[in-house]
């Protein structure tokens, strides 16, 4: 009977890990779907006017991001996008942006499009605050607005909590790299294999702006539950909004989507008083 039962608990112990050591080794291939570009590629996209910028932000590491303009821009959009393909394909969303009258500013990661160097979370980090300190250069930090979408939330909401920008935005955001793999392999103690975490629920307690959280009802990859709990991080500065019918990827094409944005940008702040509500009523007296 002994026997039998040390022999589960080491099997049970075996593949808990050979499972972390699946998690240490390819979890870059679970969180980054790259799409690379030759170097001689040229962006082009209708009713868009980008520059494109190649920066060192460190010895052996170039980053390649596209800066959208506007005449006479209300401010600009520190964009960090999801964890596919590259700024290509990820440039056309900033219209959502240019049209409002904002320019925006998109970077590709390590190894995507024609950004280099080794990708590591941190120096993915250090790559965004670098960005982030040339915009300043040009903008105040009272019209610089951090948007973060899907895997970009964490970078973004570290953005937002190292810095003084107007706002945060973040559509359809990871609660942390962990509990999605939690979410696959429940009970897989995957932390002390994890290699790449960008703990946005962290991140959210230290923002001091306005901060904007947009997420799709029928999203399958990341549950709208993520987003309330995130909601619930900063609540004094956080307003949530639902998107019903919109998935992960598709949020975009919903006209909810960008009437929420609307809404978001034009900061239309509505006093109202509580005295006079029903704030303090209850059905049991």
């Amino acid at each position: 009977m002994l026997i039998n039962v040390y022999n589960i608990v080491t099997i049970i112990l075996g593949i808990t890990l050979l499972l972390g050591l699946v998690i240490y080794f390819f979890q870059h291939k679970f969180f980054f779907h790259p799409e690379k570009l030759p170097a001689d590629f040229q962006f082009a996209y209708d009713h868009l006017k980008a520059e494109e910028i190649t920066v060192e932000t460190e010895p052996g590491a170039k980053i390649n991001y596209l800066h959208f303009i506007v005449d006479q821009p209300k401010g600009i959009v520190i964009y960090l996008k999801g964890n596919t393909k590259s700024i290509k394909g990820w440039g056309k969303f900033a219209i959502d942006f240019t049209r409002l009258g904002y320019e925006v500013v998109m970077m590709d990661y390590r190894g995507f499009g024609k950004s280099t160097g080794k990708r590591t979370v941190e120096a993915m980090k250090r790559d965004s605050q670098y960005i982030y300190d040339l915009v300043k250069k040009q903008y105040s930090e009272d019209k610089i607005i951090v948007y973060g979408r899907s895997l970009g939330s964490g970078f973004a909401a570290r953005l937002a909590s190292h810095n003084h920008p107007r706002m945060l935005i973040l559509t359809s955001p990871l609660y942390s790299l962990l509990r999605t793999i939690h979410r696959y392999l429940p009970f897989m103690p995957a932390k002390p294999f994890l290699r790449y975490n960008l703990p946005t629920f962290q991140y959210l307690k230290n923002v001091q702006c306005p901060i904007y959280i947009i997420h799709g009802s029928d999203d399958r990859l990341v549950p709208l539950s993520t987003a309330a709990d995130l909601s619930e991080v900063n609540p004094q500065l956080t307003r949530l909004y639902v998107i019903l019918r919109a998935g992960h990827i598709n949020i975009h094409q919903f006209e909810e989507y960008h009437r929420v944005m609307e809404e978001i940008f034009s900061e239309r702040k509505v006093f109202v008083d509580t005295a006079t509500t029903s704030l303090g009523y209850s059905h049991r007296k």
